[in-house]
């Protein structure tokens, strides 16, 4: 199968279009690792009494081990997270200014335009309307955005509260730890499944996208992708005459093969974890 085949962000004809910085980049591996770290580490614990738990956990050396995976990859989600911030509030006050990064065109901000997006879409489900065109974000990137956000501080605080409960016990009631185990437990649950059913789907399942998209990996996509995929953003860009400032070469082969392959592992493992829930539940 050829690249172009394989490969959703090389469909179509038309160079290559610059659609994620290194640094953006950088930051979604960190996610990935520490996300399916967190998952694979974390769910013996929720699913103490599945038949699969022990066996995992062995697979990890055992609870003590699993338990510095747990809390290293935790140091990674702390670490991109504020990185993270530290980079919008940057841009906010020495680049682009409040206005623009939250509420321009390439704002991560839920704007009026993606509920009618949002409505557009459903009607173009049973042929009662075209299919809706993006600018930057859509509005299914934007909820995986803030759901990410949301899920890390409310995750990661509860995550605090059980790592160092001596410390927080000297100016927190107890009642506060009973709520951080559930909260720990129950939001990690919902993310792990939104992430490995919704995400994965979305992003890598749909057929214009499968069998893998590797635009958050290689930051690039075709021009046809862009036309597709966000065709407001590329009609913005050629307006403005700043399409030829974004092309940029076709990923070499070693990026390229690199970018499939932690897409496929992640996209697996995922899977293979999401299974193991399921089994879980229904058990």
């Amino acid at each position: 199968m050829s690249r172009r085949a394989m490969d959703a962000a090389g469909r179509g004809a038309g160079p290559y279009i610059r659609r994620f910085t290194g640094f953006q980049r950088t930051l979604h591996v960190m996610v990935i690792v520490s996300f399916l770290g967190l998952v694979a580490t974390g769910l013996p614990l929720r699913f103490a009494a599945a038949p699969w738990a022990r066996g995992v956990m062995d697979l990890f050396g055992g609870p003590v081990a699993a338990g510095l995976i747990h809390r290293m990859c935790a140091i990674i989600t702390f670490g991109y997270f504020f990185a993270h911030v530290i980079q919008i509030t940057y841009r906010m006050l020495r680049v682009e200014g409040p206005k623009k990064l939250l509420w321009g065109p390439d704002s991560m901000v839920p704007q009026p335009r993606d509920i009618r997006d949002l409505i557009q879409m459903f009607k173009w489900f049973f042929g009662k309307a075209p299919h809706p065109e993006f600018e930057r974000f859509s509005y299914m990137e934007k909820f995986d955005y803030w759901a990410v956000f949301w899920g890390v501080a409310i995750i990661g605080t509860s995550g605090l509260f059980l790592w160092f409960p001596t410390f927080f016990a000297h100016f927190m009631p107890g009642w506060v730890f009973n709520i951080a185990t559930i909260v720990h437990g129950d939001e990690a649950l919902l993310a792990t499944s939104f992430i490995f059913t919704i995400h994965f789907f979305n992003v890598h399942l749909r057929p214009e996208k499968f069998p893998i998209d590797t635009v958050i990996f290689t930051g690039r996509a075709t021009t046809e992708y862009m036309q597709e995929e966000h065709g407001l953003e590329y009609e913005r860009l050629r307006r403005d005459g700043r399409v030829e400032e974004r092309v940029v070469p076709s990923a070499s082969r070693a990026a390229y093969l690199w970018s499939v392959t932690v897409g496929f592992i992640a996209v697996g493992i995922g899977t293979m974890l999401i299974v193991l829930v399921l089994w879980a539940l229904l058990a």
